[in-house]
């Protein structure tokens, strides 16, 4: 079925990408990412131009959402009325979905196109519950570009590659789709349970404010930062498996092969730039910083400067020693050695020293925005850090991401270690 659909491509190229799409949205069993994909593919050979591949696909898809949006339209209330029961959308089930998609369906309507299954019945609800055409069309038509770009540009950028890789493409688009499915259940849930979930919170807060403002909101702070070193240890030993059993290969290769695509070689100067901010230069004064204002403003000093140390020396000893074990033998340099590059020191040490001098920063600074921006900042830079790795070849992707996953779960451990040290010495 897939070869014949890429002959037709071939053959008829834009009619094949206008009409694919738009059959889709109507329920018909076809796949628009395939060939929106391969339609990229195409644009890399020459063979079509990638503007108007998009623009085709997308009012391809616009036109196929719009006829969905009136055959709903058409059919109206009365067939859920009559038909409804049979699918489990009886008539109060059915009204209180009317009534949430009403209000919240053009939120919906634009991410609805990466959500196989979503996407094919979205136009006909939205014309079975009336939502009113303008608002649905400047929602839909905005998802189906976003769409049709998304794909085309993805086969444009691995070009050969694109359908050996497809697979795992489709994997990290399923990965995305089930963020969003799993968003849009709790939305669900929460307007279909919105009296029981308020009426829940309002007892919550009510004894929220006698524990948050006494030394029990340490145990709060304890118990997620615990939870999330959890989720980054058990991260890490899948880290280890796929290492052991050598399954890095297509993540390394589809990664670097969008980074080189997204950022040509006019960008090695701004690469640089970003590279710096791991170099001891930007590292050690920071920390310095950090250490004074712990000495001259923080509250436990001595606790806290003991973990800062233990943190940047015991953290740089770990990661030495976590490179020599897993002993992987990454690009050669400049100068012919080859370094040891699983987990990535640069992403490690960027991660557990900005990341421990902001903790301490935000624990103890009282305005939101400086929290949010200091926490925004250290994500950036951390991945700036990683780009500009794969970006000069320094290190393969598999370590960069082992770098912040190694990085995480010691960064997480000696927070959860401090904070339980901190409530121990409050209740003496």
């Amino acid at each position: 079925m897939l070869d014949w659909i890429m002959q037709w491509i071939d053959l008829h190229g834009y009619l094949v990408l206008f009409f694919v799409p738009m059959l889709e949205l109507l329920f018909l069993p076809v796949s628009a990412e395939f060939v929106m994909g391969y339609g990229g593919f195409l644009v890399f050979q020459g063979k079509l131009n990638w503007l108007i591949s998009i623009l085709v696909a997308a009012t391809g898809s616009a036109i196929g959402t719009t006829l969905a949006y009136w055959i709903g339209y058409k059919l109206g209330t009365p067939f859920f009325e009559k038909y409804g029961s049979r699918i489990h959308m009886g008539p109060e089930r059915f009204n209180k979905v009317s009534k949430w998609f009403q209000r919240y369906g053009n939120k919906v309507i634009t991410i609805n196109y990466f959500i196989t299954g979503v996407r094919h019945i979205t136009g006909y609800f939205s014309g079975i519950t009336r939502i009113p055409f303008r608002t649905y069309i400047l929602y839909a038509y905005i998802g189906a570009f976003l769409w049709a770009a998304t794909f085309v540009s993805f086969g444009k950028l691995l070009g050969p590659q694109w359908e050996q890789y497809q697979t795992q493409i489709n994997k990290y688009v399923a990965v995305i789709t089930v963020m969003i499915v799993v968003v849009f259940v709790l939305s669900f849930l929460y307007n279909m349970y919105k009296v029981n979930i308020i009426e829940f919170l309002k007892k919550s807060f009510k004894k929220g404010e006698e524990i948050f403002h006494s030394p029990r909101r340490v145990k709060i702070l304890i118990v997620v930062t615990f939870a999330v070193f959890l989720s980054l240890f058990v991260f890490m030993l899948g880290l280890i498996q796929d290492f052991l059993a050598k399954e890095f290969g297509d993540f390394d290769f589809v990664t670097s092969y969008i980074i080189h695509a997204m950022f040509d070689e006019s960008w090695s100067s701004l690469m640089n730039d970003f590279a710096f901010l791991a170099s001891l230069q930007v590292l050690v004064p920071i920390v310095v910083l950090t250490l004074l204002w712990i000495i001259f403003k923080g509250k436990d000093q001595i606790l806290e400067t003991i973990f800062m140390l233990i943190v940047v020396i015991g953290g740089e000893v770990w990661e030495e020693v976590l490179r020599r074990f897993f002993h992987r033998a990454g690009h050669v340099t400049s100068s012919g050695q080859v370094q040891y590059t699983f987990p990535s020191e640069q992403t490690f040490i960027t991660l557990i020293v900005l990341g421990f001098c902001a903790f301490i920063l935000v624990r103890h600074v009282k305005s939101t925005w400086i929290r949010y921006a200091v926490s925004l900042i250290v994500i950036v830079v951390c991945l700036l850090v990683g780009i500009s790795l794969i970006f000069f070849e320094v290190q393969y992707p598999s370590d960069v991401a082992a770098g912040y996953v190694f990085g995480g779960v010691w960064l997480s451990l000696n927070v959860v270690l401090l904070e339980i040290f901190r409530f121990f010495k409050t209740t003496e």
